[in-house]
């Protein structure tokens, strides 16, 4: 092969490599798990009140704002990208979108925002919406970008990706508590009822609140203290803080299957590889191997790490 066409190829392969990244470039961080973990209780109240899939709801609200992240979402508690238009009469702020200096609904509190999307969604471009089975998110994801909800050519793929990763469509049929690992458990205790037992590359997983410590997790989820902390590749005196995933179970030894098409991770700021393992249900030493390092070490924001 003569040397323009292995350079050819060279810079092919490099353009391949960086599309894949910012095509996946939403990967699954703490920052969803966390998103999730606050607002899911008000994405199933208004599925209740107006039949739109809490997955939906969730999954919007997650790429709209980008996790509660965004200008929007913490400037004016917009979660879900609306703009004036229609008969809105509030306040609104300023931002580019489609068009420079869009104007977009500002509200007192994020439940608001999610009110208003309810509503929002009663529509009349948004009708046959209605006609669809409670649990088919595609379907809805797909008819959002139909009836125009976003000018992303890709914002079906997006929303039905994200609800698949985080298995988002559970809380749709109301089965979103796991009760194989916790059997010793009253379904009637409060830490079930501030918990809920998350299911991530086939293991189960709680997001620690305040006040939690690994005694009580332990005592609750019925799961011994010495394999909490080898589950979760943590010393003993490790303290739990919010945010934090804790495993029910071993981990597994890669990624799961959602990402063998781009089995990769890339460092974001104030990222250990430690982390990185906790949101992908991988064992620390598993990692390690992954990427043929001897031993866990620091890790560098833009770093490129196989996580399958």
């Amino acid at each position: 092969m003569c040397r323009k066409m292995k350079k050819m190829r060279y810079i092919y392969t490099v353009f391949m490599l960086i599309s894949s990244i910012l095509a996946w470039g939403q990967r699954t961080n703490q920052a969803y798990w966390t998103y999730i973990d606050k607002y899911k209780d008000w994405a199933i109240e208004q599925m209740h009140e107006y039949h739109i899939p809490a997955s939906i709801t969730l999954a919007q609200g997650l790429l709209e704002s980008n996790a509660g992240r965004s200008r929007l979402a913490t400037v004016a508690n917009n979660h879900f990208g609306i703009k004036v238009g229609g008969s809105w009469t509030g306040p609104y702020i300023i931002q580019s979108d489609d068009a420079p200096n869009d104007r977009f609904r500002k509200y007192k509190s994020a439940r608001d925002s999610y009110i208003d999307h309810s509503k929002f969604l009663q529509g009349k471009r948004y009708q046959g919406l209605y006609r669809l089975g409670s649990t088919d998110y595609k379907g809805w994801a797909r008819g959002l970008k139909t009836a125009g909800y976003a000018t992303s050519p890709t914002y079906a793929e997006a929303l039905i990706r994200i609800i698949e990763m985080y298995e988002l469509y559970r809380f749709d049929t109301g089965k979103y508590r796991a009760t194989k690992i916790v059997t010793t458990s009253n379904s009637n205790d409060d830490f079930f009822n501030r918990h809920i037992v998350y299911r991530g590359n086939k293991n189960y997983f709680i997001i620690v609140e305040v006040g939690d410590d690994m005694a009580t997790i332990s005592k609750k989820t019925g799961v011994s203290l010495r394999k909490l902390y080898k589950y979760n590749d943590l010393p003993r005196e490790y303290a739990p803080t919010a945010g934090d995933l804790i495993y029910l179970q071993k981990k597994r030894k890669c990624a799961s299957r959602e990402f063998r098409k781009n089995p990769i991770h890339i460092v974001e700021e104030n990222q250990s590889l430690f982390d990185i393992a906790q949101l992908y249900g991988i064992r620390l030493e598993s990692l390690c191997k992954l990427n043929k390092w001897e031993e866990p070490h620091a890790v560098e924001v833009g770093e490129i790490i196989r996580i399958r």
